[in-house]
């Protein structure tokens, strides 16, 4: 399923935080949103899964006007991982990957067959089968995020709206999660302060600056030295990954450039 913002604003207190934002995630791609901090990246991915409500402009999930669904239509087509952590700690791993399935699920109604094989699966996917028993509140930081991400993947998806979901995690931890994603393709909208893994992990980079879009496409033709200085302030070096052959920026950290005004 692919989704396009088209035109969108978002206002907090009377002024735009997001302005005139167009970008699309096609179906199947992995699309990253990168900027500088409060550019509007999570307020954009706020708008995708419903938190926000644009006072402008409209999101489109395969051409359909995401203001037309249901809560409940929308939620079996948009799962989030959100920066906001729920009240989740007094649960088990496996009731907290279980909620993903509650989009459907009759009222009142227990977990039936087709439930508890999405909620095995995705446990297993993300290397936590036979952990459903533990209590959320005693995993690590790495292992949280796997189970976030296994109630988001047992909700079964078309779309999936990640707000920084490396944040707080170590090396290892991130690169996990990173090839979590990649093995499991599907439409995704992704926010990431790590340009160097939003250019790994994705097929196409939208860069926002002062809550617009400055630019768009590939991580190869979108991440330029000339960009890096004048959005983010810094110095840098793009070159190929010396084991990968994706794109590596390498930053000088001795000098901070003037950014851009917004």
């Amino acid at each position: 399923m692919n989704v396009a913002i088209e035109d969108l604003h978002v206002g907090y207190a009377g002024r735009d935080v997001v302005s005139g934002v167009r970008l699309i995630a096609a179906a199947g791609e992995t699309a990253g949103l990168v900027g500088p901090n409060g550019s509007g990246k999570s307020t954009v991915l706020r708008t995708v899964y419903r938190h926000l409500r644009p006072t402008a402009g409209r999101v489109l999930l395969a051409g359909t006007d995401l203001r037309t669904l249901t809560p409940h239509q929308t939620a079996r087509r948009v799962a989030a991982l959100p920066q906001e952590r729920g009240s989740d700690f007094e649960l088990t791993v496996h009731e907290v990957v279980a909620m993903g399935r509650t989009p459907y699920q009759r009222a009142f109604a227990g977990a039936d067959r087709a439930d508890r094989e999405a909620v095995a699966g995705a446990l297993a996917a993300v290397g936590l089968a036979g952990h459903g028993g533990r209590r959320f509140a005693a995993l690590s930081g790495g292992e949280r995020q796997r189970a976030l991400l296994a109630r988001a993947f047992a909700q079964d998806p078309d779309v999936l709206v990640l707000d920084e979901p490396t944040n707080h995690l170590d090396v290892r931890h991130q690169v996990e999660l990173l090839a979590l994603l990649r093995a499991r393709r599907r439409t995704t909208l992704i926010s990431l302060h790590d340009l160097n893994a939003a250019a790994s992990l994705c097929d196409r980079l939208h860069v926002l600056h002062a809550g617009r879009v400055v630019a768009s496409g590939p991580p190869r033709e979108v991440l330029t030295p000339r960009l890096l200085a004048e959005v983010f302030g810094v110095r840098a070096a793009v070159t190929d990954h010396p084991l990968t052959g994706e794109v590596l920026i390498a930053y000088d950290h001795r000098e901070v450039l003037p950014a851009a005004d917004g």
